[in-house]
């Protein structure tokens, strides 16, 4: 497959962004630094939809012929397949419109990828390998959850964590395979009744360490508020690997979205789209 030539091009890193957790915008620093350091595009630019530096000013600052906008979000949810490219004047259905001076390109987000699978699987083996108390189990012996956010506002929202859910379960590497949510059913801690193994494994399929990966899900999982919080403001990890609860080993991986492996998925949604 012949890769485009992108060196005439700009390359705009679009996260949601939250003035509530300084940590949720840390991915898209992290990555457009990654791609800077590659050498790959004209220029490679950080954007929100809710924080500093906004998108839209962003967008009016860059003079590149091609510009190609690469949401760090996990589905063609209310915000990455609805609002953001309505408001940046994209037809319904369109991915390119004309930008003067430049022409504009909306692609997929990365959630939607194939190379998703690859990077969630190698979350699910390295906190096990991490913490291999006592010992380390078999992923036949395992039961692996992907857990997603889930909303209301959008049937799109579940799709992808549904789709590497339903990928990862014909691999036939672990005993099951299950998607829970953060706001839809089957939640969170539905885990521990859905799992006929003792040892468990969540990976969330969000793109940052914020809020929720931090604090929602822990609770869900049973861990009190309270001590949540503490360990939050002291600076340690909210969930300690493995921690026992309802009869389970649970194990709890970081978010998928702060994994290296992906500037290589941004990289092939740009490709994905310029040809």
């Amino acid at each position: 497959m012949n890769r485009q030539n992108l060196s005439d091009a700009a390359l705009v890193v679009l996260g949601h962004g939250t003035t509530q957790n300084e940590n949720s915008a840390t991915p898209v620093y992290q990555h457009a630094a990654e791609l800077r350091r590659r050498g790959i595009f004209a220029e490679v630019r950080e954007a929100f939809w809710k924080q500093e530096p906004q998108l839209k000013l962003v967008l009016t600052t860059i003079s590149a012929p091609r510009m190609f906008i690469v949401p760090l979000f996990m589905s063609e949810g209310y915000f990455s397949g609805d609002i953001i490219p309505r408001e940046l004047g994209f037809p319904p259905g369109q991915s390119t419109i004309h930008h003067p001076p430049s022409t504009l390109h909306y692609c997929r987000p990365i959630g939607t990828h194939p190379g998703m699978t690859n990077v969630l699987l190698a979350r699910a083996s390295e906190v096990v390998e991490q913490f291999p108390f006592p010992r380390a189990p078999r992923s036949k012996d395992t039961t692996l959850f992907v857990a997603g956010h889930g909303t209301e506002r959008s049937a799109n929202s579940r799709k992808a964590i549904q789709r590497q859910a339903e990928l990862i379960r014909a691999l036939d590497l672990y005993a099951s395979v299950h998607a829970i949510y953060l706001e839809e059913e089957p939640r969170i801690a539905s885990c521990y009744t859905l799992a006929l193994t003792r040892n468990i494994v969540l990976v969330p399929f969000f793109v940052s360490d914020g809020l929720h990966t931090q604090e929602d899900i822990p609770v869900q999982l049973g861990e009190p508020e309270r001590v949540v919080k503490q360990r939050l403001a002291a600076g340690q990890p909210t969930w300690r690997n493995p921690t026992e609860r309802n009869g389970k080993l649970v194990w709890y991986a970081p978010a998928v979205g702060t994994a290296a492996g992906i500037a290589d998925v941004i990289i092939d949604l740009v490709q994905e789209m310029g040809r």
